[in-house]
């Protein structure tokens, strides 16, 4: 199986936020990449012939060990939501070019207190250790050019996530790097 990456050079994707089931002040799931500096949520790209639904649960139990029986999907992004790749990410020789990603993002609340969480199923693992983080934590913390897609995904998701009332913003929300509040 290969990636998909359309016409325009989107690598389709899907990303996963992941709430821990005892905390009503909504925590997410982060992880510390193993190849490189950051925390990121779990995500990564269709293969050909896959659903975004079969791909969301291949990543999960490949990037962090779950199956769908330790998770309750709450839902998804009614649309992709696209970032482009900064040039010296992108790999010039490798055909179809890939520019940038377009991701449909997964709202998931673990059914366990502490999900068993590993990160020995493939070779060369996403992540090296994790923690729960507030809501709006990981637009903060992962690399620059993920933030505003991480920005959008977390702000359309807040709703399923917290029927009541999403929680409020961080005093850095407004600042240049973090999040707005469209």
């Amino acid at each position: 199986m290969t990636d998909v990456i359309d016409r325009d050079g989107f690598r389709a994707n899907v990303g996963i936020v992941l709430l821990r089931s005892d905390d009503p002040s909504g925590q997410v799931f982060v992880g510390r990449r193993a190849a490189g500096k950051g925390w990121q949520f779990p995500q990564g790209g269709l293969q050909n012939g896959e659903t975004t639904e079969q791909a969301m649960y291949r990543e999960l139990g490949e990037e962090i060990g779950l199956r769908p029986e330790h998770v309750e999907v709450l839902g998804v992004t009614r649309r992709w939501l696209r970032y482009r790749l900064p040039p010296r990410y992108r790999r010039p020789g490798q055909l179809p070019l890939c520019i940038g990603q377009k991701q449909r993002w997964f709202l998931l609340r673990s059914r366990e207190a502490q999900p068993p969480v590993c990160f020995d199923h493939t070779a060369e693992p996403e992540f090296v250790e994790w923690r729960w983080a507030d809501y709006w934590e990981p637009v903060r913390e992962v690399i620059h050019f993920k933030r505003s897609v991480y920005r959008r995904a977390l702000q359309e998701l807040a709703a399923l996530a917290f029927p009541s009332g999403q929680p409020t913003y961080p005093s850095w929300w407004g600042e240049r790097g973090g999040g707005s509040r469209e």
